[in-house]
């Protein structure tokens, strides 16, 4: 860990130099316990999405308490009709899944997600831009994200399988100097899902900055306590059902 250290205050440094603008020192958060179920996202992206399957979504995260429901953009008004009177949060996707789309547009997005009943946005940041270290361009497409939500909590994807752990921290880093709430490492549609080393790099990152959301690849219950313990403070998953029924 002690590299990865040495990679985080480098990078740190750089990105502060480029932007003129101190990044706020973090602390290590302990997640305090809690039951799996509050920590999940039950999550319905797949292209094939059907209403039916939306309402299947929200009966199962009524009758196991989860934190939220992730939704594509055009149900939020179905889940919004169905848990009005729950406590769970609606989850949607902006820039999904490859984050192309210009940030003028992903804040149109974002803003009528928010007025159909979006609680939680989930934005796909330019990923070409991240990796051709063109941050400038990172930091503005978060702020018009976070702009277009009006306070919604704004989580920003990375696709942690397609970079190195210097892009990974440079991404975390832009995402917290952008106001964005979470940084979450995958959409489920990259050549992989979340790791473990993933988690911890962020974690190092961004502290109890930021909240850490695990996602892709997370089917069982030990995956997902791994996730958590690494400092994943929310659970993506498609498979919330089954993570629930299967723990000790």
């Amino acid at each position: 860990m002690c590299n990865v250290e040495q990679k985080i205050n480098k990078i740190k440094t750089e990105v502060e130099n480029y932007f003129g603008t101190k990044l706020p020192k973090k602390k290590i958060l302990t997640v305090t316990p809690r039951p799996i179920a509050s920590f999940i996202d039950h999550t319905i992206l797949q292209p094939t999405t059907t209403k039916k399957d939306v309402l299947r979504i929200c009966k199962e995260a009524k009758e196991h308490q989860f934190k939220a429901v992730c939704i594509p953009p055009r149900f939020v008004s179905v889940a919004q009709k169905n848990l009005w009177e729950t406590n769970i949060d609606i989850a949607t996707v902006i820039g999904f899944p490859l984050g192309y789309n210009k940030s003028s547009i992903k804040r149109q997005e974002t803003a009528k997600a928010v007025d159909s009943g979006a609680t939680e946005i989930d934005m796909v940041l330019p990923l070409g831009a991240l990796t051709d270290k063109n941050w400038k361009v990172v930091r503005k497409d978060i702020q018009f994200v976070v702009d277009g939500a009006s306070g919604v909590p704004v989580k920003v994807i990375l696709e942690t399988g397609l970079l190195s752990a210097e892009q990974i921290i440079a991404g975390c880093f832009i995402a917290l100097m952008s106001r964005a709430q979470f940084v979450k490492t995958s959409t489920g549609f990259g050549p992989r899902g979340a790791s473990i080393e993933d988690i911890k790099i962020m974690h190092a990152c961004v502290g109890d900055q930021m909240g850490i959301k695990a996602s892709g690849g997370i089917k069982d219950y030990t995956t997902a306590m791994q996730m958590i313990e690494a400092g994943a403070t929310r659970i993506g998953t498609s498979s919330g059902v089954a993570i629930v029924a299967s723990q000790s």
